[in-house]
């Protein structure tokens, strides 16, 4: 089955360092149900824009790579059988009923990189 990378778009991040659980209950259960679908293959929450860091030809900076209005707040892997299928999973998120968006992207290649036992 093809993977799709898919990209929270959102005005900052829900998980702060001293997030809640009533902070982020909204991205767990939606989390859970991809789970339960078999959909989801790996997902990663990103802290706010405040903790990021960027590094360019011309030195490191604080803040986000690109200063944009909404930000890349996370990111997961899904499993589906086609585009319109993996648009229809993404389009659950909850960030898109809240006023942001996700981006959908056929991923090419890649996947866990496996380190040499220490």
């Amino acid at each position: 089955m093809a993977q799709y990378a898919v990209l929270i778009y959102a005005n900052d991040s829900a998980h702060a360092v001293d997030a809640t659980q009533e902070d982020i209950a909204e991205c767990d259960e939606h989390a859970d149900d991809l789970v339960a679908e078999n959909a989801m293959v790996m997902a990663y929450a990103l802290t706010p824009r405040e903790l990021a860091t960027s590094v360019r030809a011309s030195g490191v900076t604080d803040g986000p790579f690109v200063d944009a209005k909404e930000i890349v707040a996370g990111f997961y892997i899904l499993e589906a059988p086609d585009l319109d299928a993996a648009l229809a999973i993404a389009g659950t998120n909850p960030v898109v009923r809240e006023g942001g968006g996700v981006e959908v992207r056929p991923v090419h290649s890649g996947g866990l990189v496996e380190r040499p036992a220490e």
